[in-house]
């Protein structure tokens, strides 16, 4: 199963704030987004496996809206919850929690924060194994994107990976076997859904997307970088909803990262997917001010001048008759014409 319900769970949650008002990559932005996609992390990382091996997945209680609201409602709007955990979808498709043991297991497995003054603080350095610059650099090279589009309405988007070296090749095809497996849990109470077995496929952080309005194409679009996927065409979609940039400006525009969630790729042990409490990785250009509102609240910031893996989007001008083409200045990546 991919993350792409993710994505939709977090733009369902944040449906209930006024993210115009707050203003872009404002200290409120930065903090709703940062509590949302933590929010919908949680639920991933517990709830996400391939659904051909468990029909219980609650695939319908996770993208309710009622369900999001009620996530919605749990964000703290002065301070950063740096435990996190996944919510109870199941009532918002009519049922029980089959996993509430799994739950209190999971809760005290991902407990990395202590408490002080009765508000979580973070625990780790700010310099952490997804800001880690030589770290950062491999994941975004892992992975390619490719969006394309023509004049009879075909579209596409897809997002290969998982054969980098090293990787072991399939006798003699040539071809790369995957390193995804790396991302199965052994632990059901980490991921009830997504531990290891044969001819399972493991929840990945690929996530290809295309977006529809008025029943056609609007938006084709994705980015490499493991986890920050998610993340970063989350914020590139808001963008242009939200703040009105065009295609090459919302891949362009600063994003924001968290850390504060189970890793999906690399590390040797448990401790080194563990969520990072309240590490949050900002653009270099963010403005004192902000920098110091968002360490008030509770997060361990570190900066970049590059915050997003390269974002590259195809936009419907269904008005004009056009289309247009983003990508961002972020890696080796382009746009080609004809």
């Amino acid at each position: 199963m991919d993350t792409r319900p993710h994505v939709i769970t977090g733009l369902n949650i944040l449906e209930n704030f006024d993210l115009k008002g707050m203003g872009f990559n404002s200290a409120a932005y930065i903090h709703t987004l940062f509590q949302t996609m933590n929010l919908t992390f949680a639920d991933r990382d517990f709830y996400y496996g391939d659904p051909a091996f468990s029909k219980a997945m609650p695939i319908k209680g996770l993208l309710s809206k009622e369900y999001a609201k009620a996530r919605a409602k749990e964000i703290n709007t002065a301070f950063n919850n740096a435990n996190t955990q996944p919510g109870d979808p199941y009532p918002f498709e009519g049922k029980k929690n089959p996993l509430r043991r799994l739950l209190e297991a999971h809760a005290a497995l991902s407990d990395t924060a202590p408490k002080r003054d009765g508000n979580f603080v973070p625990k780790h350095d700010a310099i952490t194994v997804m800001n880690d610059a030589a770290y950062q650099d491999r994941l975004w090279r892992g992975t390619t994107s490719v969006e394309a589009a023509d004049k009879e309405g075909w579209v596409v988007s897809i997002t290969p990976s998982g054969g980098w070296v090293p990787a072991c090749i399939a006798g003699h095809t040539g071809i790369g076997m995957s390193q995804r497996a790396q991302s199965f849990v052994l632990d059901s109470a980490l991921s009830p859904f997504n531990v290891i077995a044969p001819g399972k496929r493991p929840r990945v952080t690929l996530t290809p997307s295309m977006a529809l309005k008025d029943g056609k194409p609007y938006l084709s679009f994705a980015v490499q970088g493991g986890d920050t996927q998610d993340q970063n065409l989350l914020q590139f979609f808001l963008n242009m909803v939200e703040f009105n940039m065009t295609v090459q400006q919302a891949t362009e525009a600063a994003n924001i990262n968290s850390n504060q969630l189970w890793l999906s790729l690399g590390g040797s042990a448990m401790k080194d997917r563990m969520p990072r409490a309240g590490s949050l990785l900002l653009n270099s250009n963010t403005p004192d001010k902000t920098r110091e509102t968002l360490k008030g609240m509770g997060y361990s910031l570190s900066f970049s001048e590059r915050t997003s893996g390269p974002i590259n989007a195809i936009f419907f001008d269904w008005k004009h008759g056009s289309l247009w083409g983003g990508s961002s200045n972020h890696g080796e990546d382009y746009g080609i014409g004809w």
